[in-house]
């Protein structure tokens, strides 16, 4: 990202991240340990649930959330396409069949209440959501179907820390939620993710996937010197380590800070692109609480923009490409119209707590000719 005078993030690291990493590795304790049980607790009480799981991504977590709530080969699981490629592998991962549904509007890029209720067959187990750019899902429509339907409702919240729908959390309405430590999430140490639930059953079970389906964690047995133990099942290495989690500590206690700085460049951005008469910006209308994790917006001729602003400087993404097109999911292809025209339109501008207001002068500056 060096030769871009404005990157799309910037990590929000300091010599805190460094001085915790250096502690943990002189601690001679670096994998799955006293740090990692600080940092579930820790996020439990930030987001206001019961039990909380470090794992290696969220990815890992999306896998564990469709183990744990049961979802089996050949069952089907209802999810958006826009969406990153992992929120639908894991369904894949069990042998589950994606139904794609549609968003609502280019105004709300969350999944259509009225798409997942069209789209309920005698095989759904499942409604996967996913709380786009860190907005909220309708989630008192998802909710009311899946207690009319009897579906269970999964969260991938890797957008959303802090985020709330009507005063509540997002990632405490579904049976379980998922959350990324990705490098350019709010929460970041390179690598992670969070697998969260208020059932004492699925935490259980997770715990145990979590580490090769083993009864006692290694630094469990160093503690306390059990020399046995026995595997009650198939499981994975999904462990997170102590020199991440002690990244993610010092990030856990930035997150309300971060965000608020994320609000104020939001509202910059809506004052000076209200000038550009062609850009529609989606979530332009909410008002509650959200973790402005990225900044979309919809523009024409959305490559020409993009490729105009990276030679002046300003690297820009695409957040998704649409999954329901990517060759290997295909076969699951049904119609999204809404998705396909917003997808060709989508662009995600530079969206960071030290992002300066001149460099947002600059960014609408660089539009403002393009688009002209």
């Amino acid at each position: 990202m060096e030769h871009f005078k404005i990157p799309l993030f910037k990590l929000n690291f300091d010599t805190r991240e460094e001085a915790a990493v250096l502690k943990t590795i002189r601690s001679r304790w670096i994998s799955s340990g006293p740090r990692i049980n600080e940092l579930e607790k820790k996020f439990s009480k930030l987001i206001g649930v019961k039990y909380s799981i470090a794992t290696t991504n969220c990815t890992a977590s999306l896998h564990l959330a469709m183990l744990t709530a049961g979802i089996k080969e050949g069952d089907e699981v209802l999810c958006p396409s826009l969406t990153f490629v992992a929120t639908v592998n894991a369904i894949r991962y069990v042998g589950a069949v994606p139904v794609f549904c549609d968003i609502t509007s280019e105004n709300d890029l969350t999944i259509s209440p009225e798409e997942i209720e069209r789209k309920i067959s005698k095989n759904t187990k499942a409604i996967l959501i996913m709380h786009y750019a860190g907005f909220p899902c309708n989630m008192k429509k998802i909710m009311s179907i899946s207690k009319k339907h009897n579906i269970k409702v999964i969260e991938d919240a890797c957008h959303a820390p802090l985020s709330e729908y009507n005063g509540k959390k997002l990632g405490t309405f579904g049976v379980v939620s998922c959350y990324s430590f990705f490098s350019n999430k709010n929460i970041s140490t390179g690598e992670g993710g969070m697998y969260v639930t208020n059932n004492k059953a699925y935490y259980n079970e997770a715990k145990l996937i979590r580490s090769h389906g083993m009864t006692t964690a290694s630094y469990d047995r160093s503690r306390i010197n059990v020399i046995n133990y026995d595997v009650l099942e198939l499981g994975y290495n999904y462990r997170m380590d102590d020199i991440r989690a002690s990244i993610a500590l010092v990030q856990l206690a930035k997150l309300k800070k971060d965000i608020s700085e994320r609000e104020k460049i939001r509202k910059l951005y809506f004052k000076y692109l209200k000038e550009i008469k062609r850009i529609t910006i989606p979530f332009s209308e909410f008002k509650g609480v959200h973790s402005n994790y990225i900044f979309p917006i919809l523009v024409n001729n959305r490559d020409e923009v993009r490729s105009y602003l990276a030679k002046n400087g300003i690297q820009t993404s695409i957040h998704y490409q649409p999954v329901h097109r990517f060759k290997i999911y295909r076969k699951y292809y049904n119609n999204l119209p809404i998705t396909d025209n917003i997808t060709k339109r989508l662009l995600t501008l530079p969206m960071y707590s030290s992002l300066k207001e001149v460099e947002i002068k600059y960014i609408i500056e660089c539009l403002m000719k393009i688009i002209k």
